[in-house]
């Protein structure tokens, strides 16, 4: 059954009042099923199908759901229902609800949490926003490096009900500093009487409260960790960040830095949930000044417009020229980018970089300067001179663009810039500048002009 029938379905069912049949039929199926299935169903219908779910099935769907959604069900809620659903979130979903909600929502949410929760949340909420502190849960198993694996199994199923993770236990002493962890198959496959310090894994992999979440990701994506511990300043054990938080960060910083190198100021929103105006305003900035930017190259040309008026045919090349130069400096960009996000290109490497980078631009140069020709001495008839003067320019253009490219999001990050937004319209529009110059140049010294 694809997405759409079964909503049909679903839809169908509930007009009918065929709600047992209805409840059933959600009860076995997937959280993330159900919310994407809640999307396309009108607002009103939205509490009650909401309200059909099994208490637990209904707090997991409710974390998937977009933020819409959640403030609609929210505001539906009774006081006991909207406790119900808090008491059963784990605090990194809760975080993240309360960072997504407007004010007076969250003062609804806050209210009806237990006074241990309140402390939590604002605990996490204290951290800044892209650090591992933010999206991080301190709900954990941990035990003492004394206990046997029996009394583990019994702090396992004692305390083991609300926590996001019981897979991966942390060994803390009593001042809470991180001593080791030992996983479940470990406690399964050792001996009931052994102690956990025998077992425990002691070179530990960790991050801190403030270190950046997009790095803890990348530790996620390079070790295969379901869970990653996180410490303060002393060591001690202060939560833990689990792989579907560090699958979110990742999203968020792909989208980001996709919307960033296409000259767009990033947002929260999905795309149809975000109004015209809204969309304006992320877009106008960029194009202002990329526009501003792009008059510097109507500059260039004013400037040798005598030489265009002896030559007219000149004229017919620069789009080529320009498109060639922006599209050889994005490639670069896009590439370093990249490398640079997964952390295999430092600031160290610039020079290494640089040099390959001109090394490919000479050979790209050189075969775009061969086709070029080609075409331009028996499709567009032009004369041997100019022909060699597009092809000259065409080898140097490259060259440029492509380490212009490369070294801009180096240096950008270097000095604390997001590396995207040395992409492909802010590059094109150096490399523009640079190819007029560079064509001008050489048409003068050639043509005499």
């Amino acid at each position: 059954m694809t997405e759409n029938e079964l909503t049909q379905k679903v839809l169908s069912l509930l007009k009918e009042r065929r709600l047992s049949e209805l409840r059933g039929l959600l009860s076995e199926m997937n959280s993330a099923d159900i919310a994407a299935m809640l999307e396309d169903v009108p607002e009103n219908a939205l509490p009650i199908l909401f309200r059909l779910l099994p208490k637990e099935l209904a707090a997991d769907t409710f974390v998937d759901m977009d933020g819409d959604q959640q403030e609609l069900l929210i505001l539906s809620f009774s006081d006991t229902e909207l406790k119900d659903v808090v008491d059963r979130m784990f605090l990194d979903d809760t975080v993240d609800i309360i960072e997504e909600m407007p004010a007076n929502v969250v003062k609804r949410i806050i209210k009806h949490s237990t006074p241990e929760m309140r402390k939590m949340i604002n605990e996490v909420l204290n951290y800044p926003k892209d650090c591992a502190g933010s999206i991080m849960t301190i709900e954990y198993i941990s035990l003492r490096k004394n206990m046997t694996v029996s009394e583990a199994f019994d702090r396992i199923r004692a305390t083991g009900v609300d926590k996001e993770t019981i897979y991966t236990c942390y060994v803390t002493g009593s001042d809470r500093r991180l001593l080791g962890l030992v996983t479940v198959k470990d406690l399964l496959l050792a001996e009931s009487s052994a102690l956990i310090e025998d077992i425990m894994e002691t070179n530990l992999i960790y991050v801190g409260t403030l270190e950046d979440k997009e790095i803890v990701a990348q530790k996620f994506d390079k070790y295969g960790f379901l869970a990653m511990p996180v410490v303060d300043n002393e060591g001690r054990l202060v939560g833990i960040v689990t792989v579907d938080d560090a699958m979110d960060v990742i999203q968020e910083e792909a989208t980001e830095d996709i919307e960033m190198m296409a000259a767009i100021t990033p947002t929260d929103k999905p795309y149809m949930k975000t109004g015209v105006f809204e969309t304006w305003k992320k877009r106008i900035p960029w194009l202002l000044l990329l526009m501003i930017s792009a008059t510097f190259t109507g500059k260039i040309i004013q400037h040798y417009e005598a030489a265009l008026g002896t030559y007219v045919v000149l004229t017919m090349f620069i789009p080529m020229l320009m498109d060639t130069g922006g599209n050889a400096g994005g490639q670069s960009s896009v590439t370093v980018i990249r490398g640079l996000s997964l952390r295999e290109i430092e600031y160290r490497d610039v020079l290494r970089v640089l040099g390959k980078e001109v090394l490919v631009a000479l050979l790209c140069g050189v075969t775009l300067a061969a086709a070029g020709l080609l075409k331009m001495l028996f499709v567009d008839r032009v004369a041997l001179n100019v022909a060699l003067i597009v092809c000259a320019t065409l080898i140097l253009t490259v060259i440029f663009a492509k380490g212009v490219g490369c070294t801009l999001p180096i240096l950008a990050k270097r000095i604390g810039f997001d590396p995207a937004v040395m992409a492909s319209p802010f590059i094109t529009t150096i490399v523009d500048a640079i190819s007029l110059m560079v064509y001008f140049n050489i048409a003068t010294h050639i043509l005499s002009i």
